[in-house]
């Protein structure tokens, strides 16, 4: 066992390098909004921690890769381009201290005014389409404990596909707003569509992160992890 104390960006960093082997993946969850661990329902206590990692029972956790130009980045929940990317990338880190998630909201109103919302093509398992936004997501929830992806399944290969459509300020505002009442899968213009092979092509640079860190450079595609993980739950 290995175990990773931090945020989701921490946590992706070490089954990185746990990928094809056998050791389970411990998490102490010490970041902001900390989306991983409450999708497997992982403690946040000392005690619970102590004895999640004593006992080792393991569920499956199965990453993505984004593939760069020169280079690939695992991702243990999401990848999210334009608007999201904007955001992570802009966010100051005193900012993220002091006020936490706070500071994700800050940042996101600021932005819907600042961000330029350039669309971007894309492909599903073949699909074309187009969009402002995109977040490719291994798990139902972002932002915390907010849904996004109600059919998603993070111990099985491939993703659930949030698409926002619309550009522009009060789409974005719109969106955010419905983020905490729990219907962001139904907002006017979202749209979740499933599929195991992400193709990002001819779009010129554009801004992104990967579990709530800033990704440089823009991904050409996202795709499965060659095989699972085990993350100790309990």
């Amino acid at each position: 066992m290995v175990v990773a104390a931090g945020g989701d960006g921490t946590i992706a960093e070490v089954a990185n390098g746990l990928i094809g082997s056998a050791t389970a993946l411990g998490v102490i969850p010490l970041g902001t909004a900390n989306v991983l661990a409450r999708e497997y329902r992982l403690s946040t206590g000392a005690r619970a921690i102590a004895n999640a990692l004593a006992y080792k029972r393991t569920a499956i956790l199965w990453p993505g890769i984004a593939r760069l130009n020169r280079s690939e980045h695992l991702f243990v929940q999401m990848v999210g381009l334009g608007f999201d990317g904007a955001v992570v990338h802009g966010l100051r880190p005193l900012l993220k201290r002091v006020i936490g998630r706070g500071a994700y909201v800050w940042q996101s109103v600021w932005e819907s005014v600042a961000y330029r919302f350039p669309r971007m093509r894309l492909s599903v398992d073949g699909k074309n389409y187009e969009a402002a936004s995109v977040v490719v997501s291994k798990g139902r929830l972002y932002g915390g404990p907010y849904l996004l992806a109600p059919n998603a399944a993070p111990n099985l290969p491939g993703f659930q596909v949030a698409l926002f459509e619309h550009s522009g300020t009060f789409p974005a505002l719109l969106s955010g707003a419905a983020l905490p009442l729990g219907l962001l899968p139904r907002c006017p213009g979202v749209r979740v569509v499933a599929g195991t092979h992400v193709e990002f092509a001819a779009n010129g640079p554009i801004l992104t992160q990967s579990d709530g860190d800033a990704l440089e450079g823009t991904p050409q595609m996202v795709i499965n992890a060659r095989s699972p993980i085990p993350i100790v739950v309990g």
